[in-house]
């Protein structure tokens, strides 16, 4: 895996490329990094090109004031890929807040994603309430100051929080992640950035809902996968969103693993992403 920096017009992007073949771009999600693919990216790599970047105010990448709302970001990862990189037709996959991101970055770009992977995460705007209340942390994420205060020098004892009982079991994620994590996001701004993205999501749901009322539902492939443990959120959920913003929509559920499918079974997810990908 080779890792390297963009310098954006807006944003400076730590990314990881590995492989060759046609593009394969991996977004991940809170409160995670480029790390999260780790161990799919080798077998990803034996036939794709590989590039999973540090999504803008996270991991590695530069932590803007503003600019979370997911178009926003989703142009950083297009700057990236079609005008850094010179790439062009892409595959897209996206888990957590990646996916809205994938999903705003497809809308945009309609012509250049042949397929979306959008991993155990509604979108919002679909019209249903993707924030309902067994997700207490989007609220207290929302208010101002008040979450960077309290987690300031505490970042490890609230990430852990969701690494131990956001999947299927409480080691879902190993320590050696875990470590890797609490370092990228106690870095000053990172903990702030990660909240931005929530505070964004009003924004979000206005910005897909004006894409659904101009555009129409997205007309590439998608294939929506969910976790049935831990706090996974379910494929009734997640095909449901799916399904209301894309035509052609696939996918389901895998068995004992919730959330963090990509950590918990990077066997199963590769197989099914590859699988879909390679049908026509």
């Amino acid at each position: 895996m080779k890792h390297d920096y963009a310098k954006l017009s807006d944003v400076t992007l730590h990314y990881v490329t590995a492989g060759a073949g046609d593009p394969l771009v991996l977004l991940h999600g809170w409160p995670q990094t480029w790390f999260m693919w780790r161990k799919m990216i080798p077998a990803l790599a034996e036939k794709y090109l590989v590039i999973a970047p540090d999504m803008r105010g996270l991991g590695d990448s530069s932590r803007p004031a503003d600019g979370y709302d997911k178009k926003t970001v989703a142009a950083d990862i297009r700057e990236l890929v079609h005008d850094h990189l010179g790439l062009d037709q892409i595959y897209l996959v996206g888990h957590d807040w990646g996916g809205p991101v994938a999903f705003a970055h497809a809308a945009a770009e309609p012509e250049r994603v042949r397929k979306l992977v959008l991993l155990d995460v509604p979108i919002p705007g679909d019209g249903t309430d993707v924030f309902s209340h067994d997700r207490w942390h989007h609220a207290f994420h929302w208010i101002t100051d008040v979450p960077e205060t309290l987690t300031q020098g505490r970042e490890r004892a609230y990430l852990e929080h969701f690494y131990r009982n956001w999947g299927a079991r409480p080691d879902a994620i190993e320590e050696a992640a875990i470590v890797e994590y609490v370092r990228a996001y106690a870095q000053p701004g990172a903990m702030r950035a990660g909240f931005n993205y929530y505070r964004a999501s009003h924004r979000d749901v206005i910005d897909n809902q004006a894409i659904l009322a101009t555009q129409g539902k997205l007309k590439m492939p998608v294939l929506s996968i969910a976790g049935t443990g831990g706090r996974g959120r379910g494929a009734a959920v997640v095909l449901n969103s799916a399904r209301r913003m894309a035509e052609d929509v696939s996918g389901g559920e895998i068995a004992d693993a919730g959330h963090w499918l990509a950590e918990e079974r990077p066997e199963e997810v590769t197989r099914q992403i590859m699988a879909f990908l390679d049908h026509d």
